[in-house]
């Protein structure tokens, strides 16, 4: 029986995991064709490789399908309910970093902090009729983040493509979304607010707290945690 580990099944991600282990003296590779989604481990026995999409990894940790898994701490946080007593997080792995934020169009100037954002809220349904939208794809951290936040004449819309072109497009007043450099949002006429992220998210190795473990794979995972010195 091995230990599942589930990792990025393309692009930056996965090459970065790759290069993560393989400095630590363990080899991952994907076997056969891109279309495959089975890889290689050497250098540690009982451990087999699983590529997932980044999406798909806090599910697979949840319901115990993988023992660890490498994605994003946004993706786990907002995809899992009371995540942290479904996984653990063992190693950040510094890279993919990412600040979920909040945007709203750059010629709003009086609006830089949530008060403003919560006043601005207000003043918009007064004159519309209706609750300022914000799209974003990640509805639980946003919303618990605006609760916290006092900021209250809002509704959350589902954006399922490019968040930053709602606002152009008239589907949206505001964003919340992922950002790395804020370049995309600047060239669509929208500022974060100047408060702290939402989320300060990276690559980071779970572990799952649901997955079965017998005597052989608990020995298994803490031969692999020796040797990625964690």
């Amino acid at each position: 029986m091995s230990i599942k580990l589930g990792v990025p099944s393309k692009g930056r991600l996965m090459e970065k995991t790759f290069d993560w282990f393989g400095a630590r003296g363990i080899g991952l590779a994907r076997s056969g064709s891109e279309r495959e989604y089975s890889g290689e481990v050497t250098g540690v026995d009982g451990v087999e490789l699983v590529l997932l999409s980044a999406g798909e990894i806090p599910r697979e940790l949840a319901a115990g399908r993988i023992h660890l898994g490498v994605t994003g701490t946004d993706l786990v946080q907002e995809k899992l309910v009371q995540w942290d007593q479904k996984v653990a997080p063992l190693a950040e792995l510094g890279f993919g970093h990412a600040d979920l934020i909040v945007a709203v169009p750059a010629c709003w100037v009086d609006v830089d902090t949530l008060d403003d954002l919560d006043a601005a809220a207000a003043a918009f349904r007064a004159r519309h009729g209706f609750r300022m939208r914000i799209a974003t794809k990640y509805h639980r951290l946003v919303r618990a983040y605006l609760h916290d936040g006092g900021v209250a004449d809002y509704q959350l819309v589902d954006s399922q493509g490019a968040t930053e072109g709602t606002v152009k497009n008239l589907t949206a007043e505001a964003i919340a979304d992922i950002t790395s450099t804020g370049e995309t949002l600047r060239a669509n006429h929208l500022k974060i607010l100047s408060e702290e992220p939402v989320l300060r998210s990276q690559a980071t190795l779970f572990k799952s707290r649901m997955a079965p473990l017998d005597d052989t794979r608990r020995d298994t995972l803490r031969a692999l945690e020796d040797l990625l010195g964690l």
